[in-house]
């Protein structure tokens, strides 16, 4: 392990600490000071937190870290590494000698300490949206429906299903009409260990139009995904944010950092010229296309037409029920939608372990 990359200044802003936490691939990390003594952690938790308070990301980290964290010496022992992890929400355990640090325990890959001991175990349905035309995969979808586009040896649709899996849910809706046939073919080959029904559209009803076809068949909190996407975020936070505001749907939301490649120019009184911002950033939560839905949402949607997820999520709102974001950083988002992504999808896919349970 190099440590050096587990450590950002504290004079970095958040933005680039984020960028460094997602470089490093494990939701932490450490804070210094200009004598490199770490003064502090962040962890993806902190950077979610410091979003839902609109705190902006050009701030300094210093803004967000967590001075009151726990360390152990470089003389810890099993027994103290157990004690920490059954006892508290700790996920990592930075280990310092004279304020330096040594090592990260992480509580997957330390003693043979099984994280899944300490991972809420969900059972909610999961509805994946596989019936789309695919047409920003082409020319790939032209002869593989999206859901079979192969990420790794496997086909996105199952790696997705496996991602749900490693937390326990293992009832699957797959909603089909372009190519269905294919994409039933090779469920039918495969001797997968879930319950999966198949929900077939007449005709093409939207992103949240087929989710009507099951209003009498789903009676819990479920999960929505689009069959192109995999978000690598512990599935249980978002479930217990959702439970927690009583929300009607939480929408999980990617921060995205994009840089104007311009100078951007600001006028008034019909073309005076009041400033020019050369290459300004912004950053903006993105929908990724996964989501909590509550049954009770269902009856806002229209039978038989098409609807759209921002349809719904429209509708919701205006009949007073709570619409939430769940945001997670850039890099916990894997979106294969477009063809010219595809590789750098897999790239980003291959960077992170499969969970094990």
């Amino acid at each position: 392990m190099k440590i050096e990359k587990y450590i950002v200044s504290e004079s970095v802003n958040i933005r680039s600490a984020i960028k460094q936490m997602d470089k490093c691939g494990i939701g932490f990390i450490a804070i210094s000071d200009d004598k490199e003594n770490i003064i502090g952690i962040v962890t993806d938790g902190d950077f979610r937190r410091s979003i839902l308070k609109g705190i902006q990301l050009k701030e300094c980290v210093e803004k967000i870290t967590n001075r009151d964290f726990i360390f152990l010496g470089e003389n810890y022992t099993y027994e103290d590494v157990d004690a920490i992890l059954s006892s508290s929400d700790a996920n990592h355990i930075p280990v310092l000698e004279d304020g330096k640090l040594l090592e990260i325990i992480t509580d997957e890959n330390n003693f043979g300490i099984n994280k899944t001991k300490r991972t809420q175990m969900l059972d909610n349905p999961v509805v994946i949206m596989a019936g789309g035309m695919g047409t920003r995969l082409d020319p790939f979808t032209r002869i593989l429906p999206k859901p079979l586009i192969p990420i790794g040896h496997d086909p996105i649709i199952k790696v997705i299903m496996d991602e749900f899996g490693s937390y326990g849910m293992k009832q699957y809706f797959l909603t089909i009409n372009e190519k269905g046939r294919m994409i039933k073919a090779y469920f039918y080959d495969h001797d997968l260990d879930y319950d999966i029904k198949f929900i077939e559209e007449d005709k093409p009803l939207g992103t949240a139009g087929s989710l009507k076809l099951m209003s009498e068949t789903i009676s819990e909190t479920f999960f929505v995904s689009n069959c192109d996407i995999i978000i690598k975020c512990d599935y249980s936070k978002i479930l217990n944010f959702h439970q927690e505001r009583q929300n009607a749907i939480t929408m999980v939301g990617s921060m995205r950092h994009h840089i104007v490649p311009y100078g951007v120019c600001e006028i008034e009184n019909g073309g005076d010229l009041t400033a020019i911002i050369e290459k300004p950033e912004y950053d903006y939560l993105t929908n990724t296309g996964l989501y909590i839905i509550e049954p009770k949402a269902l009856e806002l949607i229209p039978e038989n037409i098409r609807f759209d997820m921002t349809d719904l999520i429209v509708k919701t709102q205006k009949s007073g029920l709570r619409v939430g974001v769940f945001p997670v950083s850039e890099k916990s988002w894997i979106d294969i939608g477009q063809s010219k992504d595809y590789n750098l999808a897999i790239s980003d896919f291959n960077k992170y372990p499969r969970k094990k349970i």
